[in-house]
């Protein structure tokens, strides 16, 4: 079964893709990229989606009823947090785009972004749910230290 973080992933990398060849492309005076969506978007449907794969898929929950383990429990799970890591760790490149980049400070916390998804990525290769609980701090901890210095409400650009 094709699940929706599945697909984002895969149309994230997609895009990624692209943007890659046409940068290469734009050194030899061709048409260079063009952004599809603005940073609020590119937060609300590309990044936001992927953490939540991560979020979701680690840690625990104790209520009423007991302790519930957020665990990947099959292959399949374990792969779709897999790609999620992999193509949100990518995605902070796309922070740094022109266009985008709100320059030093914020290029180093989406190198932040790279690096944080890479280890939920490696955590979730080596199907280490304890890892990926520490990997999902990290990007929680990446992404609210930029916006507590970036974000506002209603910001559209």
């Amino acid at each position: 079964m094709i699940t929706r973080a599945y697909l984002l992933a895969i149309a994230a990398l997609l895009v990624l893709a692209g943007c890659g060849k046409q940068q290469a492309a734009s050194q030899g005076n061709a048409t260079p990229y063009q952004l599809a969506i603005n940073t609020q978007e590119t937060m609300e449907w590309v990044l936001e989606p992927l953490a939540d794969v991560i979020w979701d898929n680690a840690g625990f929950i104790i209520d009423a009823q007991g302790e519930q383990d957020l665990s990947p429990t099959t292959e399949e799970a374990w792969n779709n947090v897999v790609y999620a890591a992999a193509t949100l760790s990518e995605a902070g490149n796309l922070l740094m785009l022109p266009g985008r980049s709100a320059g030093a400070d914020w290029n180093e916390y989406a190198a932040g972004l790279v690096t944080a998804g890479k280890g939920a990525m490696d955590a979730a290769l080596q199907r280490d749910a304890e890892a990926l609980f520490d990997a999902g701090g990290n990007i929680y901890q990446v992404c609210r230290a930029c916006h507590n210095q970036y974000w506002s409400e209603g910001r559209r650009d």
